[in-house]
Protein backbone atom coordinates (compact mmCIF):
# COMPACT_ATOMS: atom_id res chain seq x y z
CA UNK A 1 0.00 0.00 0.00
CA UNK A 2 1.51 3.26 -0.81
CA UNK A 3 0.52 6.86 0.36
CA UNK A 4 0.42 9.78 -1.09
CA UNK A 5 -0.07 12.70 0.99
CA UNK A 6 1.05 16.10 -0.76
CA UNK A 7 1.46 18.78 2.18
CA UNK A 8 4.27 21.29 1.70
CA UNK A 9 5.52 22.34 5.06
CA UNK A 10 5.77 26.49 6.16
CA UNK A 11 8.56 27.27 7.62
CA UNK A 12 10.00 30.65 9.09
CA UNK A 13 5.83 32.12 9.66
CA UNK A 14 4.67 34.10 12.05
CA UNK A 15 1.51 32.53 11.75
CA UNK A 16 -0.84 32.86 15.33
CA UNK A 17 -0.55 29.28 17.16
CA UNK A 18 -3.25 26.82 17.58
CA UNK A 19 -4.56 26.33 21.17
CA UNK A 20 -4.73 22.84 21.61
CA UNK A 21 -5.27 20.77 25.01
CA UNK A 22 -2.21 18.64 26.60
CA UNK A 23 -3.59 15.76 26.91
CA UNK A 24 -3.75 12.91 24.32
CA UNK A 25 -7.19 11.78 23.20
CA UNK A 26 -8.32 8.15 23.51
CA UNK A 27 -8.09 6.23 20.43
CA UNK A 28 -11.04 6.53 17.86
CA UNK A 29 -11.25 2.67 17.37
CA UNK A 30 -10.54 0.89 20.54
CA UNK A 31 -8.17 -2.37 20.08
CA UNK A 32 -6.60 -0.28 16.79
CA UNK A 33 -4.36 1.85 18.86
CA UNK A 34 -4.21 2.85 22.92
CA UNK A 35 -3.54 6.26 21.87
CA UNK A 36 -3.26 8.81 19.06
CA UNK A 37 -2.71 12.70 18.86
CA UNK A 38 -1.98 15.60 16.44
CA UNK A 39 1.17 17.12 15.77
CA UNK A 40 0.16 20.33 18.16
CA UNK A 41 -0.33 18.19 20.98
CA UNK A 42 3.24 17.50 21.26
CA UNK A 43 4.28 20.34 24.09
CA UNK A 44 7.31 22.18 22.93
CA UNK A 45 8.54 22.38 19.10
CA UNK A 46 8.16 25.61 17.47
CA UNK A 47 4.91 25.85 17.45
CA UNK A 48 4.75 29.11 19.15
CA UNK A 49 6.70 30.84 16.21
CA UNK A 50 6.13 29.27 12.85
CA UNK A 51 2.23 27.71 13.57
CA UNK A 52 0.27 24.85 13.64
CA UNK A 53 -1.74 24.26 10.61
CA UNK A 54 -0.83 23.92 6.82
CA UNK A 55 -2.67 22.35 3.70
CA UNK A 56 -5.54 20.99 6.13
CA UNK A 57 -2.64 19.42 8.33
CA UNK A 58 -2.17 19.90 11.90
CA UNK A 59 1.70 20.28 12.73
CA UNK A 60 4.60 20.80 14.95
CA UNK A 61 8.37 21.35 14.29
CA UNK A 62 11.18 20.50 15.74
CA UNK A 63 14.90 22.61 14.72
CA UNK A 64 18.35 21.95 15.49
CA UNK A 65 19.40 21.59 18.94
CA UNK A 66 21.07 25.55 19.16
CA UNK A 67 17.41 26.48 18.97
CA UNK A 68 17.09 25.16 22.17
CA UNK A 69 13.59 24.33 23.57
CA UNK A 70 12.35 24.44 19.58
CA UNK A 71 14.41 21.13 19.14
CA UNK A 72 12.40 18.38 20.74
CA UNK A 73 8.78 17.97 21.35
CA UNK A 74 6.94 15.39 24.29
CA UNK A 75 3.68 14.56 24.42
CA UNK A 76 2.08 12.29 27.78
CA UNK A 77 -0.45 9.73 27.53
CA UNK A 78 -1.44 6.61 30.22
CA UNK A 79 -2.76 2.86 29.78
CA UNK A 80 -4.01 0.84 32.05
CA UNK A 81 -2.57 -1.75 31.35
CA UNK A 82 0.06 -3.41 28.98
CA UNK A 83 -1.36 -4.91 25.97
CA UNK A 84 -1.29 -7.88 24.31
CA UNK A 85 1.46 -8.36 21.29
CA UNK A 86 4.06 -5.82 19.57
CA UNK A 87 3.29 -2.27 19.89
CA UNK A 88 4.24 0.23 17.52
CA UNK A 89 5.08 3.82 17.05
CA UNK A 90 2.92 5.11 14.07
CA UNK A 91 4.06 8.36 12.71
CA UNK A 92 3.07 11.06 9.79
CA UNK A 93 5.61 12.86 8.82
CA UNK A 94 8.10 14.86 7.08
CA UNK A 95 11.65 15.98 5.81
CA UNK A 96 13.01 19.45 5.15
CA UNK A 97 13.46 20.38 1.96
CA UNK A 98 17.25 20.39 2.26
CA UNK A 99 19.74 17.93 0.37
CA UNK A 100 20.83 16.39 3.37
CA UNK A 101 18.27 14.45 5.46
CA UNK A 102 17.62 15.22 8.98
CA UNK A 103 18.88 13.35 11.84
CA UNK A 104 16.07 12.45 14.62
CA UNK A 105 15.33 10.37 17.61
CA UNK A 106 12.28 8.89 18.54
CA UNK A 107 12.20 7.95 22.41
CA UNK A 108 9.86 6.37 24.40
CA UNK A 109 10.56 7.10 27.84
CA UNK A 110 14.00 6.54 28.10
CA UNK A 111 14.12 4.12 25.76
CA UNK A 112 15.58 4.75 21.88
CA UNK A 113 12.36 3.49 19.20
CA UNK A 114 14.30 4.95 16.50
CA UNK A 115 17.49 7.22 15.60
CA UNK A 116 19.21 8.03 13.01
CA UNK A 117 18.27 9.89 9.47
CA UNK A 118 14.89 10.30 8.95
CA UNK A 119 13.01 8.04 6.52
CA UNK A 120 10.22 10.20 5.52
CA UNK A 121 9.87 12.15 2.37
CA UNK A 122 11.66 15.84 1.64
CA UNK A 123 8.09 16.85 -0.84
CA UNK A 124 4.83 15.24 0.91
CA UNK A 125 4.03 13.52 4.47
CA UNK A 126 3.87 10.37 4.61
CA UNK A 127 4.19 7.42 7.67
CA UNK A 128 6.17 5.64 8.77
CA UNK A 129 6.32 3.42 12.18
CA UNK A 130 8.92 1.71 14.43
CA UNK A 131 8.16 -1.23 16.84
CA UNK A 132 8.41 -0.25 20.55
CA UNK A 133 11.58 -2.27 22.49
CA UNK A 134 9.94 -5.08 25.50
CA UNK A 135 9.90 -2.83 28.45
CA UNK A 136 9.89 0.12 27.15
CA UNK A 137 5.86 0.53 27.23
CA UNK A 138 5.18 0.96 31.29
CA UNK A 139 1.34 0.76 32.40
CA UNK A 140 0.28 4.12 33.85
CA UNK A 141 1.96 7.31 32.72
CA UNK A 142 4.25 7.15 28.98
CA UNK A 143 6.59 9.72 27.67
CA UNK A 144 6.72 10.13 23.79
CA UNK A 145 9.61 12.64 23.03
CA UNK A 146 10.79 13.32 19.58
CA UNK A 147 14.25 15.25 18.85
CA UNK A 148 16.02 17.02 16.13
CA UNK A 149 19.84 15.70 16.82
CA UNK A 150 21.23 17.96 14.26
CA UNK A 151 23.50 20.49 15.84
CA UNK A 152 24.13 23.86 14.21
CA UNK A 153 20.68 25.82 12.80
CA UNK A 154 18.43 28.34 13.40
CA UNK A 155 14.65 28.62 13.73
CA UNK A 156 12.84 28.66 10.41
CA UNK A 157 15.55 27.44 8.41
CA UNK A 158 16.50 23.66 7.95
CA UNK A 159 17.71 20.84 9.24
CA UNK A 160 14.00 20.32 10.54
CA UNK A 161 11.27 17.70 11.38
CA UNK A 162 7.99 18.39 10.90
CA UNK A 163 4.81 15.77 13.15
CA UNK A 164 1.20 15.80 11.83
CA UNK A 165 -0.43 12.73 13.31
CA UNK A 166 1.43 9.91 15.78
CA UNK A 167 -0.32 6.67 16.98
CA UNK A 168 0.80 3.76 19.72
CA UNK A 169 -1.23 0.56 18.60
CA UNK A 170 -0.53 -2.47 16.96
CA UNK A 171 0.60 -3.59 13.58
CA UNK A 172 -1.40 -3.32 11.19
CA UNK A 173 -2.87 0.20 12.27
CA UNK A 174 -3.96 2.63 9.83
CA UNK A 175 -3.10 5.96 10.25
CA UNK A 176 -6.63 7.83 10.24
CA UNK A 177 -7.31 9.99 6.93
CA UNK A 178 -9.90 12.72 7.54
CA UNK A 179 -11.20 13.69 3.55
CA UNK A 180 -11.69 17.19 4.36
CA UNK A 181 -9.10 18.08 7.12
CA UNK A 182 -6.30 15.45 5.99
CA UNK A 183 -6.88 14.13 2.38
CA UNK A 184 -4.60 11.75 1.21
CA UNK A 185 -4.31 9.33 -1.64
CA UNK A 186 -3.79 5.93 -0.78
CA UNK A 187 -3.01 3.39 -3.31
CA UNK A 188 -3.97 0.02 -2.27
CA UNK A 189 -2.13 -3.27 -2.73
CA UNK A 190 -3.85 -4.60 -5.03
CA UNK A 191 -7.14 -3.81 -7.26
CA UNK A 192 -10.31 -5.20 -6.61
CA UNK A 193 -13.50 -5.45 -8.16
CA UNK A 194 -15.22 -2.12 -8.69
CA UNK A 195 -17.91 -0.63 -7.27
CA UNK A 196 -17.36 -2.51 -4.31
CA UNK A 197 -19.77 -5.21 -4.94
CA UNK A 198 -22.91 -5.41 -3.20
CA UNK A 199 -24.34 -8.11 -0.24
CA UNK A 200 -26.03 -11.39 -1.95
CA UNK A 201 -29.60 -10.52 -2.89
CA UNK A 202 -29.18 -6.65 -2.57
CA UNK A 203 -30.10 -4.21 -5.44
CA UNK A 204 -27.82 -1.30 -6.15
CA UNK A 205 -28.50 1.59 -4.25
CA UNK A 206 -29.94 4.19 -7.00
CA UNK A 207 -31.99 1.93 -10.08
CA UNK A 208 -30.34 4.69 -12.50
CA UNK A 209 -26.62 5.74 -12.32
CA UNK A 210 -24.96 7.71 -14.63
CA UNK A 211 -23.84 10.85 -16.04
CA UNK A 212 -23.93 13.92 -18.60
CA UNK A 213 -21.35 15.58 -21.14
CA UNK A 214 -20.94 19.03 -20.72
CA UNK A 215 -20.75 20.47 -23.94
CA UNK A 216 -19.36 17.52 -25.04
CA UNK A 217 -19.38 16.55 -28.55
CA UNK A 218 -20.62 12.72 -29.98
CA UNK A 219 -17.01 11.84 -30.32
CA UNK A 220 -16.37 12.65 -26.04
CA UNK A 221 -19.11 10.65 -25.41
CA UNK A 222 -18.36 7.46 -27.73
CA UNK A 223 -14.86 7.58 -25.99
CA UNK A 224 -16.66 7.98 -22.40
CA UNK A 225 -19.06 5.08 -22.90
CA UNK A 226 -17.42 1.95 -22.39
CA UNK A 227 -16.36 3.43 -19.30
CA UNK A 228 -19.54 3.76 -17.74
CA UNK A 229 -20.50 0.50 -18.77
CA UNK A 230 -16.61 -0.58 -16.73
CA UNK A 231 -17.96 1.02 -13.88
CA UNK A 232 -21.69 -0.38 -14.03
CA UNK A 233 -23.39 2.96 -14.70
CA UNK A 234 -26.18 2.43 -17.04
CA UNK A 235 -27.44 5.95 -17.84
CA UNK A 236 -26.33 9.18 -20.36
CA UNK A 237 -27.70 12.19 -21.19
CA UNK A 238 -26.48 14.29 -23.38
CA UNK A 239 -25.76 17.91 -22.23
CA UNK A 240 -28.25 20.15 -23.35
CA UNK A 241 -25.57 22.71 -24.62
CA UNK A 242 -24.20 19.70 -27.08
CA UNK A 243 -27.90 20.39 -28.89
CA UNK A 244 -26.94 24.03 -29.37
CA UNK A 245 -24.75 25.18 -32.46
CA UNK A 246 -21.09 24.86 -30.75
CA UNK A 247 -19.98 24.35 -33.40
CA UNK A 248 -20.18 27.72 -34.65
CA UNK A 249 -20.54 29.77 -31.57
CA UNK A 250 -18.36 28.96 -28.37
CA UNK A 251 -20.14 32.00 -26.56
CA UNK A 252 -23.36 30.33 -25.22
CA UNK A 253 -24.84 33.24 -23.97
CA UNK A 254 -24.91 35.40 -27.14
CA UNK A 255 -28.28 34.17 -28.00
CA UNK A 256 -27.88 32.55 -31.21
CA UNK A 257 -26.40 29.28 -29.94
CA UNK A 258 -29.76 27.67 -29.08
CA UNK A 259 -31.64 27.68 -32.38
CA UNK A 260 -33.75 25.03 -30.91
CA UNK A 261 -37.14 26.01 -33.53
CA UNK A 262 -34.71 24.39 -36.11
CA UNK A 263 -33.76 21.13 -37.34
CA UNK A 264 -30.13 19.65 -36.59
CA UNK A 265 -27.52 19.46 -39.07
CA UNK A 266 -27.76 15.69 -41.20
CA UNK A 267 -24.67 15.36 -39.76
CA UNK A 268 -24.90 16.22 -36.49
CA UNK A 269 -28.16 13.84 -36.42
CA UNK A 270 -26.05 11.37 -37.69
CA UNK A 271 -23.15 11.53 -35.28
CA UNK A 272 -25.80 11.28 -32.50
CA UNK A 273 -27.10 8.47 -33.54
CA UNK A 274 -23.93 6.69 -33.23
CA UNK A 275 -24.10 7.82 -29.59
CA UNK A 276 -27.63 6.15 -28.72
CA UNK A 277 -26.13 2.93 -31.24
CA UNK A 278 -23.31 2.58 -28.83
CA UNK A 279 -25.37 3.03 -25.64
CA UNK A 280 -27.91 0.40 -26.64
CA UNK A 281 -24.93 -1.84 -27.59
CA UNK A 282 -23.75 -1.45 -23.79
CA UNK A 283 -26.79 -1.52 -21.91
CA UNK A 284 -26.93 2.00 -21.08
CA UNK A 285 -30.19 4.19 -21.36
CA UNK A 286 -29.35 7.61 -23.45
CA UNK A 287 -31.46 10.00 -22.17
CA UNK A 288 -32.27 13.15 -24.44
CA UNK A 289 -32.22 16.68 -23.16
CA UNK A 290 -33.16 20.05 -24.44
CA UNK A 291 -33.45 23.49 -22.85
CA UNK A 292 -35.37 26.16 -25.08
CA UNK A 293 -35.13 28.94 -23.07
CA UNK A 294 -31.04 29.41 -22.42
CA UNK A 295 -29.04 31.43 -24.30
CA UNK A 296 -32.11 31.66 -26.85
CA UNK A 297 -33.26 35.00 -28.56
CA UNK A 298 -36.74 33.14 -28.70
CA UNK A 299 -38.15 31.81 -25.82
CA UNK A 300 -40.94 28.58 -26.34
CA UNK A 301 -44.43 30.09 -26.01
CA UNK A 302 -46.44 27.44 -24.03
CA UNK A 303 -49.56 27.60 -25.79
CA UNK A 304 -48.16 28.54 -29.81
CA UNK A 305 -49.14 25.05 -31.46
CA UNK A 306 -45.59 25.94 -34.03
CA UNK A 307 -43.57 26.05 -31.12
CA UNK A 308 -44.21 22.85 -29.25
CA UNK A 309 -44.43 21.12 -32.74
CA UNK A 310 -40.60 22.53 -33.67
CA UNK A 311 -39.20 21.06 -30.30
CA UNK A 312 -41.46 17.71 -30.24
CA UNK A 313 -39.87 16.98 -33.79
CA UNK A 314 -36.30 16.81 -31.68
CA UNK A 315 -37.67 14.14 -29.34
CA UNK A 316 -39.23 12.12 -32.18
CA UNK A 317 -36.40 11.54 -33.86
CA UNK A 318 -34.07 10.68 -31.00
CA UNK A 319 -37.88 8.01 -29.90
CA UNK A 320 -37.38 7.01 -33.69
CA UNK A 321 -33.91 5.56 -32.53
CA UNK A 322 -35.45 3.74 -29.58
CA UNK A 323 -34.59 6.44 -27.23
CA UNK A 324 -36.91 6.04 -24.14
CA UNK A 325 -35.80 8.58 -21.28
CA UNK A 326 -36.17 12.21 -22.29
CA UNK A 327 -35.43 15.73 -20.34
CA UNK A 328 -37.08 19.27 -20.68
CA UNK A 329 -34.62 21.59 -18.53
CA UNK A 330 -35.71 25.15 -17.67
CA UNK A 331 -33.25 26.12 -15.13
CA UNK A 332 -30.51 28.29 -15.43
CA UNK A 333 -32.93 31.66 -16.89
CA UNK A 334 -33.90 34.91 -15.39
CA UNK A 335 -36.95 35.27 -16.83
CA UNK A 336 -40.02 33.95 -18.03
CA UNK A 337 -40.26 31.86 -14.91
CA UNK A 338 -43.77 30.65 -14.78
CA UNK A 339 -44.53 27.14 -13.32
CA UNK A 340 -47.51 26.44 -15.02
CA UNK A 341 -46.44 27.25 -18.35
CA UNK A 342 -43.51 25.41 -17.80
CA UNK A 343 -45.98 22.54 -16.71
CA UNK A 344 -47.49 22.63 -20.43
CA UNK A 345 -44.92 22.64 -22.14
CA UNK A 346 -43.50 19.20 -20.45
CA UNK A 347 -47.11 17.55 -20.71
CA UNK A 348 -47.48 18.50 -23.87
CA UNK A 349 -43.76 16.55 -25.02
CA UNK A 350 -44.54 14.29 -22.72
CA UNK A 351 -47.85 12.53 -23.79
CA UNK A 352 -47.20 13.01 -27.03
CA UNK A 353 -43.81 10.43 -26.52
CA UNK A 354 -46.46 8.18 -24.21
CA UNK A 355 -48.90 8.33 -27.14
CA UNK A 356 -46.02 6.28 -29.14
CA UNK A 357 -44.90 4.33 -26.32
CA UNK A 358 -46.25 3.71 -23.00
CA UNK A 359 -42.44 3.41 -21.64
CA UNK A 360 -41.56 6.84 -22.71
CA UNK A 361 -40.00 8.37 -19.42
CA UNK A 362 -39.48 12.00 -18.79
CA UNK A 363 -37.33 14.19 -16.55
CA UNK A 364 -37.83 17.75 -16.07
CA UNK A 365 -35.20 20.30 -14.58
CA UNK A 366 -37.29 23.14 -13.07
CA UNK A 367 -36.13 26.72 -12.86
CA UNK A 368 -35.77 25.84 -8.64
CA UNK A 369 -34.15 22.61 -8.74
CA UNK A 370 -31.58 22.75 -5.78
CA UNK A 371 -32.05 22.95 -1.67
CA UNK A 372 -35.49 21.77 0.28
CA UNK A 373 -38.10 23.79 -1.68
CA UNK A 374 -38.90 25.68 1.04
CA UNK A 375 -37.38 29.03 -0.51
CA UNK A 376 -39.89 31.96 -0.64
CA UNK A 377 -39.52 31.71 -4.38
CA UNK A 378 -39.07 27.70 -4.78
CA UNK A 379 -42.16 26.71 -2.27
CA UNK A 380 -44.71 28.36 -4.91
CA UNK A 381 -43.31 27.49 -8.48
CA UNK A 382 -42.70 23.73 -7.11
CA UNK A 383 -46.38 23.58 -5.49
CA UNK A 384 -47.60 24.59 -9.13
CA UNK A 385 -45.76 21.91 -10.23
CA UNK A 386 -47.10 19.14 -7.88
CA UNK A 387 -50.50 20.04 -9.19
CA UNK A 388 -50.26 20.37 -12.51
CA UNK A 389 -46.87 17.88 -13.71
CA UNK A 390 -47.81 14.73 -14.95
CA UNK A 391 -47.49 13.11 -12.05
CA UNK A 392 -45.21 10.60 -14.00
CA UNK A 393 -42.92 13.09 -14.41
CA UNK A 394 -39.40 13.05 -12.86
CA UNK A 395 -37.64 16.16 -11.22
CA UNK A 396 -34.11 16.69 -11.19
CA UNK A 397 -32.73 18.11 -7.75
CA UNK A 398 -28.63 19.03 -7.54
CA UNK A 399 -28.66 18.50 -3.35
CA UNK A 400 -29.13 21.45 -0.33
CA UNK A 401 -27.71 23.38 -2.83
CA UNK A 402 -26.29 23.89 -6.14
CA UNK A 403 -23.04 22.41 -5.13
CA UNK A 404 -22.05 21.21 -1.87
CA UNK A 405 -23.57 18.33 0.36
CA UNK A 406 -26.56 16.00 -0.45
CA UNK A 407 -28.88 14.86 2.60
CA UNK A 408 -31.63 12.75 2.85
CA UNK A 409 -34.04 14.99 4.93
CA UNK A 410 -33.07 17.97 2.58
CA UNK A 411 -34.60 15.36 -0.09
CA UNK A 412 -37.55 14.26 1.40
CA UNK A 413 -38.58 18.01 1.85
CA UNK A 414 -38.17 18.27 -1.39
CA UNK A 415 -39.79 15.64 -2.90
CA UNK A 416 -42.83 16.19 -0.75
CA UNK A 417 -43.17 19.69 -1.85
CA UNK A 418 -42.53 19.03 -5.76
CA UNK A 419 -44.67 16.21 -5.99
CA UNK A 420 -42.72 14.18 -7.95
CA UNK A 421 -40.38 11.07 -7.62
CA UNK A 422 -36.80 12.89 -7.81
CA UNK A 423 -33.31 11.92 -10.27
CA UNK A 424 -30.47 13.17 -8.29
CA UNK A 425 -27.84 15.91 -10.94
CA UNK A 426 -25.22 15.70 -8.58
CA UNK A 427 -23.06 18.99 -9.31
CA UNK A 428 -19.73 17.28 -9.24
CA UNK A 429 -16.99 17.19 -10.90
CA UNK A 430 -17.99 19.97 -12.92
CA UNK A 431 -15.86 23.15 -13.51
CA UNK A 432 -18.27 24.69 -15.93
CA UNK A 433 -15.87 25.22 -18.16
CA UNK A 434 -13.70 26.92 -16.13
CA UNK A 435 -9.71 26.48 -16.37
CA UNK A 436 -9.64 24.25 -13.27
CA UNK A 437 -10.05 20.53 -12.06
CA UNK A 438 -12.14 18.31 -9.47
CA UNK A 439 -10.58 15.33 -8.95
CA UNK A 440 -10.83 14.02 -5.97
CA UNK A 441 -14.02 11.25 -4.92
CA UNK A 442 -17.26 12.45 -4.26
CA UNK A 443 -17.85 13.06 -0.50
CA UNK A 444 -21.26 14.03 1.75
CA UNK A 445 -23.76 12.16 0.38
CA UNK A 446 -25.92 10.33 2.40
CA UNK A 447 -25.91 7.06 1.99
CA UNK A 448 -29.46 6.16 1.97
CA UNK A 449 -30.45 8.44 -0.60
CA UNK A 450 -31.75 6.09 -2.52
CA UNK A 451 -34.34 5.24 -0.17
CA UNK A 452 -36.14 8.54 -1.52
CA UNK A 453 -33.96 9.26 -4.62
CA UNK A 454 -34.59 7.26 -8.03
CA UNK A 455 -31.75 7.85 -10.47
CA UNK A 456 -28.01 9.22 -10.09
CA UNK A 457 -26.56 11.69 -12.51
CA UNK A 458 -22.86 13.13 -12.59
CA UNK A 459 -22.32 16.50 -13.97
CA UNK A 460 -18.22 16.45 -15.42
CA UNK A 461 -15.79 18.32 -16.18
CA UNK A 462 -15.28 19.58 -19.67
CA UNK A 463 -12.05 18.85 -21.83
CA UNK A 464 -10.90 16.98 -19.40
CA UNK A 465 -12.27 13.44 -20.07
CA UNK A 466 -10.01 11.35 -18.75
CA UNK A 467 -9.58 13.00 -15.71
CA UNK A 468 -13.15 12.80 -15.44
CA UNK A 469 -12.68 8.88 -15.26
CA UNK A 470 -11.32 9.27 -11.30
CA UNK A 471 -14.12 11.48 -10.29
CA UNK A 472 -16.95 9.70 -11.92
CA UNK A 473 -15.65 6.22 -10.85
CA UNK A 474 -16.48 6.97 -6.69
CA UNK A 475 -19.66 8.62 -8.44
CA UNK A 476 -20.03 5.20 -9.56
CA UNK A 477 -18.93 3.50 -6.12
CA UNK A 478 -21.26 5.53 -4.20
CA UNK A 479 -24.50 5.06 -6.57
CA UNK A 480 -23.51 1.41 -6.82
CA UNK A 481 -23.42 0.75 -3.25
CA UNK A 482 -23.71 3.82 -1.14
CA UNK A 483 -23.68 1.65 1.86
CA UNK A 484 -20.20 0.84 2.18
CA UNK A 485 -19.22 3.65 -0.02
CA UNK A 486 -15.65 4.85 1.31
CA UNK A 487 -14.47 8.02 -0.50
CA UNK A 488 -10.45 7.27 0.60
CA UNK A 489 -11.09 3.60 -0.69
CA UNK A 490 -12.82 4.80 -3.98
CA UNK A 491 -10.27 7.02 -5.38
CA UNK A 492 -7.65 4.99 -4.47
CA UNK A 493 -9.59 1.99 -6.41
CA UNK A 494 -10.35 4.32 -8.83
CA UNK A 495 -6.62 5.14 -10.23
CA UNK A 496 -5.75 1.70 -10.39
CA UNK A 497 -8.60 0.74 -12.64
CA UNK A 498 -7.75 3.57 -15.11
CA UNK A 499 -3.81 3.83 -14.81
CA UNK A 500 -1.79 0.31 -14.99
CA UNK A 501 2.14 1.15 -14.43
CA UNK A 502 3.00 1.91 -10.89
CA UNK A 503 4.51 5.70 -12.01
CA UNK A 504 1.17 6.13 -13.97
CA UNK A 505 -0.54 5.60 -10.56
CA UNK A 506 1.98 7.48 -8.69
CA UNK A 507 1.90 10.11 -10.67
CA UNK A 508 -2.31 10.11 -10.91
CA UNK A 509 -2.79 10.23 -6.96
CA UNK A 510 -0.72 13.40 -6.58
CA UNK A 511 -2.45 15.11 -9.52
CA UNK A 512 -5.92 14.25 -7.44
CA UNK A 513 -3.97 15.40 -4.60
CA UNK A 514 -3.71 18.78 -6.06
CA UNK A 515 -6.90 19.06 -7.45
CA UNK A 516 -8.60 17.44 -4.88
CA UNK A 517 -12.22 19.26 -5.91
CA UNK A 518 -14.43 21.78 -4.40
CA UNK A 519 -15.85 19.28 -2.37
CA UNK A 520 -13.12 17.85 -0.62
CA UNK A 521 -12.45 21.79 0.40
CA UNK A 522 -16.02 22.23 1.03
CA UNK A 523 -15.69 24.64 4.46
CA UNK A 524 -15.96 27.34 3.02
CA UNK A 525 -18.04 26.66 0.31
CA UNK A 526 -16.08 26.71 -2.69
CA UNK A 527 -18.03 26.83 -6.54
CA UNK A 528 -17.11 25.29 -9.52
CA UNK A 529 -14.58 27.41 -10.69
CA UNK A 530 -12.37 26.73 -7.10
CA UNK A 531 -8.78 26.35 -8.08
CA UNK A 532 -6.98 24.35 -5.37
CA UNK A 533 -3.50 24.50 -6.70
CA UNK A 534 -4.13 28.59 -7.13
CA UNK A 535 -5.64 28.54 -3.54
CA UNK A 536 -3.04 26.78 -1.97
CA UNK A 537 -0.02 28.63 -3.31
CA UNK A 538 -2.10 31.87 -2.58
CA UNK A 539 -2.35 30.83 1.24
CA UNK A 540 1.53 30.15 1.52
CA UNK A 541 2.57 33.54 -0.58
CA UNK A 542 0.21 35.52 1.57
CA UNK A 543 2.20 34.32 4.95
CA UNK A 544 5.32 36.61 6.02
CA UNK A 545 8.66 34.25 5.33
CA UNK A 546 7.00 32.77 2.88
CA UNK A 547 10.13 32.53 0.14
CA UNK A 548 11.75 29.08 0.92
CA UNK A 549 7.94 27.00 1.49
CA UNK A 550 6.76 28.92 -2.21
CA UNK A 551 9.51 27.87 -4.01
CA UNK A 552 9.53 24.78 -3.02
CA UNK A 553 5.16 24.19 -3.63
CA UNK A 554 6.34 26.24 -7.50
CA UNK A 555 8.96 23.07 -7.88
CA UNK A 556 7.04 20.08 -6.59
CA UNK A 557 4.61 21.42 -9.48
CA UNK A 558 6.67 21.68 -12.04
CA UNK A 559 8.54 18.28 -11.19
CA UNK A 560 4.69 16.75 -11.26
CA UNK A 561 4.05 18.23 -14.67
CA UNK A 562 7.11 16.75 -16.07
CA UNK A 563 6.33 14.02 -14.52
CA UNK A 564 2.90 13.55 -16.18
CA UNK A 565 4.07 14.10 -19.65
CA UNK A 566 6.43 11.25 -19.22
CA UNK A 567 3.80 8.68 -18.12
CA UNK A 568 1.30 9.83 -19.90
CA UNK A 569 2.90 11.11 -23.43
CA UNK A 570 -0.45 10.68 -25.38
CA UNK A 571 -2.93 10.87 -22.42
CA UNK A 572 -4.63 13.40 -20.60
CA UNK A 573 -3.60 16.16 -22.63
CA UNK A 574 -6.19 18.96 -21.36
CA UNK A 575 -5.39 17.43 -17.77
CA UNK A 576 -1.50 18.25 -18.15
CA UNK A 577 -2.29 21.71 -19.92
CA UNK A 578 -4.65 22.65 -16.54
CA UNK A 579 -1.51 21.87 -14.76
CA UNK A 580 1.46 23.68 -16.76
CA UNK A 581 -1.13 26.80 -16.79
CA UNK A 582 -1.33 26.55 -13.34
CA UNK A 583 2.18 26.44 -12.64
CA UNK A 584 3.03 29.59 -14.99
CA UNK A 585 0.43 30.98 -12.81
CA UNK A 586 1.76 30.65 -10.08
CA UNK A 587 5.63 31.20 -10.62
CA UNK A 588 4.82 34.63 -12.34
CA UNK A 589 3.25 35.33 -8.92
CA UNK A 590 5.76 34.03 -7.48
CA UNK A 591 8.75 36.03 -8.87
CA UNK A 592 6.46 39.30 -8.66
CA UNK A 593 6.42 38.70 -4.71
CA UNK A 594 10.18 37.70 -4.63
CA UNK A 595 11.85 38.92 -7.97
CA UNK A 596 15.59 37.32 -7.00
CA UNK A 597 14.53 33.72 -7.24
Amino acid sequence: MKTYCLRLIILGLAAVPMLLPSTVRAARHPGQALAVFQGPEFQGGAKDLVGTSFGGEEVNTIYAQATGPRSQMQVKFKIPALPAGPQFVHLRGRDDDAPSVCVIAVRLNRTIVFEGPNPFSASRFDNHKWPIPDQALLPGENTLTIECQEKEGRAGSPPWFQVAFCAIGPDPYVIPSDVHRRFCVVLPAERRPFPEPLPPGQSPGFKWRGTKGWGWFPEQYLEEIPWLAKFKMNFLMNCYLSMFDIEHHQNWADGEANRWWEALPPAKKAAYEKVVRACQAHQIEFCFGMNPNLASKRFITPDSPADLEALYQHYAWMQSLGVRWFNISLDDISKGIDASAHARVVNTIFRRLRAQDAQAQMIFCPTYYWGDGTGKDQQPYLEVLARELDPDVYLFWTGDAVVGPVSRKAAETFRRIGGHRVFLWDNYPVNDDQPTMHLGPVVDRDPDLGEVIDGYMGNPLRKQNQGNRLPLATCADYAYNPAAYDPLRSIGQAILHVAEQPEQRAVLAELVEAYAGMLIWSPPKRPTGFNAVRHRFGEILALPHSRQAARAYVDYLTQLAARMQTAFPDRFLPERETLQQDVKIISDQLHQRYPEL
